[in-house]
């Protein structure tokens, strides 16, 4: 009978593109997680590269979240040969319901503008995947509830904790039970004082004894990330604009920074600290995601802080939905004051491009940078105060305002510090899911505060369970 293993297949590095192998010694193969790169070329070039698996061999997925770069490629692997379950919490299933199929039809969308606009490489250029092939995969969706222990394939159970980085979000925690042998998945975890969500589940209690390796994120694993200044500095930054009659454009990820973001302004306004200006979210997915979260708060959901519930999220917002491309299109010509949050968080596709295009030439208006942004997304270009970003096949002029503020729903050093000690210490840390300066960074800190082998390990890097 072979060890069982685990194999690194994604974010080694970076901080997109998550993916893991688990094998048990009975033969069977489970995926964590399975998400599309995003950022420099050279990353988003994987996406099209093959598997480096037989997607056909893999028995099931287990996904820790909704987000793309941790579920995008689910099509793609259904697609080429992958016929298992996939098995998610009930949040995280109702969240890819929206996810993919709009990540596949932005796929759709950016070839055919690439093709009218004649700017690819590429003759003719082509969807990683499309709609259709998206809607195909979510019908390998499988929900899990929260500390329920599941079969998932020969010798492989999983059992989701709550890690409080969007609604649905998961730390999984995978048993081989013929061994003994457990390996614990952060995911992406939430910050302590998520404004909407509680806060994550501690790694682990000890009940089904130790933990064999702990695979754990390190997106801000370089640094402690403000509490106190998203408040103040988002209040400025709409004062300022509404008296200049100015835009305030934020590109925020979809699914739960669009819901952050409204949060802060939504008590901004209710305390009188910011004028009530129009405030549009430009976003089909997005809009479909405010749906789930306002739908959790009215019902109790337990994923969110009991202080939403039975509430209806944003009420003090003067908020539309513009949910058509038309309606969209009538933005441009609409002037301010206005707040527009509008898909992707860094810039990388959606409609935020056409947003950026046509605001960020004006000096009036203000860009709002809200999470993390990879290094080579335009996001990041922003962000390092260049004053030309290529945009829609054209270098455009950035004469807009460029802030950031930390509005981040990742965990920072001293969270996932605090985490990976909050139960019985672990044999090994392995951190992926962050850019090697942070994991790194992260690893050398971990060296004086936990007695483990901790590593960052290199796309592919096998580890081995001995029995």
């Amino acid at each position: 009978m072979a060890d069982p293993l685990l194999t690194v297949l994604g974010a080694a590095g970076t901080v997109t593109g998550s993916c893991a192998l688990v094998e048990s010694a009975e033969g069977g193969r489970v995926l964590v997680d399975v998400g599309l790169y995003q950022g420099r070329k050279e990353l988003r070039l994987r996406n099209w590269e093959p598997f480096a698996f037989d997607p056909a061999s893999i028995d099931a997925v287990v996904l820790t979240h909704a987000h793309v770069d941790h579920c995008g490629l689910l099509p793609k692997l259904v697609r080429e040969g992958f016929d298992g379950p996939v098995h998610a919490t009930p949040n995280t299933v109702r969240l890819a319901g929206i996810v993919l199929p709009d990540s596949g039809h932005l796929h759709e969308e950016e070839a055919a503008f690439a093709n009218r606009k004649g700017y690819s490489k590429h003759r003719p250029a082509l969807p990683l995947y499309t709609e259709a092939d998206a809607e195909r995969s979510l019908r390998h969706l499988r929900a899990v509830e929260f500390d329920e222990r599941e079969a998932v394939a020969p010798g492989i159970e999983v059992t989701f904790r709550h890690a409080g980085h969007i609604l649905g979000a998961a730390s999984p925690s995978i048993r081989l039970p013929a061994t003994g042998h457990r390996i614990v998945f952060s995911g992406d975890l939430g910050r302590d004082d998520h404004p909407l969500l509680v806060r994550p589940d501690p790694l682990d209690d000890g009940s089904e004894g130790p933990v064999d390796i702990v695979v754990c994120e390190s997106t801000y694993g370089d640094r402690e990330t403000p509490r106190d200044a998203v408040s103040d500095v988002l209040a400025r930054i709409v004062t300022d604009a509404a008296r200049r009659g100015g835009v305030v454009l934020v590109p925020a990820f979809a699914v739960d920074r669009t819901e952050m973001v409204l949060h802060h302004l939504d008590e901004l306004v209710r305390t009188g600290r910011i004028p009530s200006v129009p405030v549009f979210v430009d976003s089909p997915m997005a809009s479909a995601a405010l749906e789930v979260y306002r739908a959790a708060a009215l019902d109790g959901d337990p994923e969110l802080r009991p202080e939403t519930h039975g509430t209806r999220l944003f009420a003090a917002l003067d908020v539309t939905e513009t949910r058509t491309v038309d309606a969209s299109k009538e933005l441009n010509a609409r002037r301010g004051p206005m707040i527009i949050v509008s898909a992707s968080g860094m810039a990388t596709g959606g409609r935020v491009l056409h947003h950026l295009a046509n605001r960020m030439g004006d000096s009036r208006n203000t860009i709002v940078l809200v999470g993390f942004q990879a290094p080579g997304t335009r996001g990041a270009r922003l962000a390092a105060g260049e004053t030309t970003v290529k945009l829609l096949g054209a270098e455009r002029e950035v004469a807009a305002d460029v802030v950031a503020i930390p509005l981040s729903s990742h965990a920072d050093r001293t969270e996932l510090t605090a985490w990976l000690t909050s139960g019985p210490t672990p044999g090994r840390v392995l951190l992926t899911h962050g850019e090697s300066a942070a994991a790194d960074s992260l690893a050398d800190h971990l060296a004086g505060s936990i007695d483990a082998d901790v590593a960052v390990p290199a796309l592919g890097d096998r580890f081995a369970l001995t029995l």
